[in-house]
């Protein structure tokens, strides 16, 4: 049995260890939602608390999910030119 925490429930937890800010990919409908392409548009933004059944982004906005996600730099080496 996998007991990993993923998706939002990874987000729940490590705002209740205490977590100020957690870069997410964000959306209403679902974790898979969340992390799909959404045609150019921003669905990411930093998680700082949960209550009353939502994630909260430091811009006060409501989220049903939230996906914690790591960006890095594209090294060249990574892409065709």
């Amino acid at each position: 049995m996998n007991n990993q925490l993923k998706g939002s429930d990874l987000t729940r937890a490590l705002l209740a260890r205490g977590d100020k800010k957690i870069w997410c990919a964000v959306c209403d409908d679902s974790d898979e939602q969340a992390m799909m392409d959404h045609g150019g548009n921003d669905f990411t933004a930093y998680i700082v608390s949960f209550h009353e059944g939502c994630f909260y982004c430091s811009a006060g906005m409501p989220w049903g999910y939230a996906v914690p996600i790591k960006v890095s730099a594209v090294m060249q080496l990574e892409v065709s030119i």
